[in-house]
């Protein structure tokens, strides 16, 4: 298989993945943030999984770029939709409506 093509094992792994990830994850019961950290952790991880997308690609693995680009994505729209990022109400590349 080419490193351009989506295995059906390779997505049912990150289907898995993912089930088992909802699966666990639960509201914290007391959550105390420093909101300017994680916005920096937000932007980090966003800046690193676009690295890597870019990475990828040049290696010719199409299919890992991908998901590093949606994962990159991913990170600012988060940090968008609970506002430790401002985006100046764009809504067409982020979810704050």
């Amino acid at each position: 298989m080419a490193d351009n093509e989506i295995s059906d094992e390779k997505l049912e792994k990150y289907f898995k993945i993912t089930g088992e990830a909802l699966e666990k994850v639960k509201i914290a019961g007391k959550i105390v943030v420093d909101f300017r950290k994680i916005a920096e952790d937000f932007l980090d991880m966003a800046t690193r999984y676009y690295e890597d997308a870019k990475h990828f690609k040049k290696k010719g693995d199409i299919v890992n770029s991908f998901a590093c680009l949606n994962y990159a994505h991913g990170w600012l729209d988060a940090g968008a939709r609970i506002g430790i990022f401002d985006v100046g109400n764009d809504n067409r590349l982020f979810t704050v409506d």
